[in-house]
């Protein structure tokens, strides 16, 4: 198949790896010139592993640029995917802004549009969006009619950052909310190399099975932040409490890791999103405003620990080991290191800080005010004090931090070991 792809970020060129891994030929558009000079230069504007050699033997196999900024190049294709972002307003409302321009520039283009055109909402939108926004839209741009000369659908995206790849080839399952039948098979059609589960359901209802499952999964890992805060004041390990929980085929062990909280581009905003949603609706989601309060201040919490072992912040140097929200990546959206890091620069703390991928991330959000080490061993040695904050495979060397105070966010360290080398403490632990 011919498929065009708006928005080039992680959704976006996740789905292109998944399809063209599946043999289609992909067309990726952007507004973003640098974005799209990148792209056809064989290096992702994301960091993935992998991605730039997929990226690469592609262009080169196909011969071809694989982004564009010309929306034109919809009209060469049979299928479009919108994977734009869906940020959160300062009320936690979703911002529908860029899936308003992405329709607004496709509806126009498929006046021209010979043959049924399928389009396919891969962006996370707040459950009743495409039935009374998007499609209306399209309808009134295009003047086509949907299930009739077009086809409208929601194929929700799973993928998991710092492992897009992966679940680009390895989707545990597909998810399909269809305008019509034709529809349905034509993005199902897309799939057809892969043998798992394919839930065809209406089109909220797969808008919804998206929220559902990451607020479920937030809500797990608030969970077990809870715990692991009451097995602390109990000098209870929570991660043996969770290995005890795990056993339970009713519970499993997923996402039952106790930390510093959860970040990112999804999770947080997604359960922002549902709560604003359910309101509107006139349900008050009591479950989900708990989920985020306590993921809000589960940072805090480290924090806390450091000030009782050094007292005033004032003067020391504090070593953020890890600023992307999870190891692999270098996204630092909603990360908890943002949280941690501006709190001890307003308690006039000295910030010397690592990660692997992210540091001109966030050079952009702290300017000078963060100092940004050369590795982990040059921010261990100038710090009165270690915080670790994303565990990085590189960070889970104990002997990095022999003398220092540390205090492990994400139990990158091996308690046992650690504490015969330094003076160190978990955050749940």
């Amino acid at each position: 198949m011919n498929i065009s792809i708006i928005g080039s970020g992680y959704v976006g060129l996740g789905t292109a790896a998944g399809l063209m891994n599946n043999g289609h030929r992909v067309k990726c558009i952007d507004n973003d010139r640098t974005k799209v000079d990148l792209i056809n230069s064989g290096r992702s504007p994301i960091y993935e592993e992998g991605l730039d050699e997929l990226l690469s033997e592609y262009i080169n196999l196909s011969g071809n640029s694989l982004a564009y900024t010309n929306y034109q190049v919809i009209l060469e294709t049979d299928i479009t995917f919108i994977c734009v972002g869906t940020p959160s307003k300062p009320d936690g409302s979703i911002d529908l802004t860029c899936i308003e321009n992405a329709v607004d520039e496709m509806g126009r283009l498929l006046v021209r549009k010979q043959g049924f055109h399928v389009i396919v909402v891969k962006s996370t939108v707040v459950p009743g969006t495409t039935q009374r926004l998007i499609i209306p839209l399209l309808e009134k741009l295009s003047g086509k009619k949907v299930g009739q000369d077009i086809g409208a659908a929601v194929n929700p995206e799973f993928l998991q950052e710092g492992a897009v790849l992966h679940c680009a080839r390895n989707p545990l399952r597909i998810v399909i909310g269809a305008s019509d039948e034709q529809t349905a098979n034509a993005v199902e059609g897309l799939y057809e190399n892969f043998s798992i589960p394919i839930v065809r359901t209406d089109i909220t209802t797969a808008e919804m099975i998206k929220y559902a499952s990451n607020t479920y999964l937030a809500t797990r890992l608030s969970f077990i932040n809870e715990i692991g805060n009451i097995c602390k004041t109990l000098n209870v390990d929570v991660s043996e409490v969770a290995r005890g929980m795990g056993h339970d085929p009713r519970i499993g062990n997923g996402f039952l890791n106790a930390g510093i909280g959860f970040g990112g581009s999804c999770l947080p905003k997604d359960v922002e999103a549902l709560i604003y949603r359910a309101r509107e609706l006139g349900c008050e989601s009591e479950l989900l405003k708990s989920v985020s309060k306590v993921n809000q201040e589960q940072p805090k919490k480290l924090i806390e620990i450091a000030r009782k072992r050094l007292g005033s912040f004032e003067g020391k140097s504090i070593a953020i080991m890890g600023m992307a929200f999870k190891p692999n990546t270098n996204d630092i959206r909603q990360a908890p290191a943002l949280t941690i890091i501006t709190q001890l620069l307003n308690e006039k703390a000295t910030i010397v800080a690592y990660d692997p991928q992210a540091m001109p991330e966030v050079r952009q959000v702290f300017a000078d005010d963060v100092k940004l080490c050369d590795s982990a061993q040059d921010a261990i040695d100038q710090a009165d004090c270690v915080l670790i904050i994303t565990e990085w495979d590189e960070f889970k060397d104990e002997t990095l931090y022999i003398g220092k105070i540390v205090i492990d966010g994400r139990r990158a360290l091996d308690p046992q070991k650690a504490k015969a080398l330094c003076d160190y403490e978990g955050i749940c632990w």
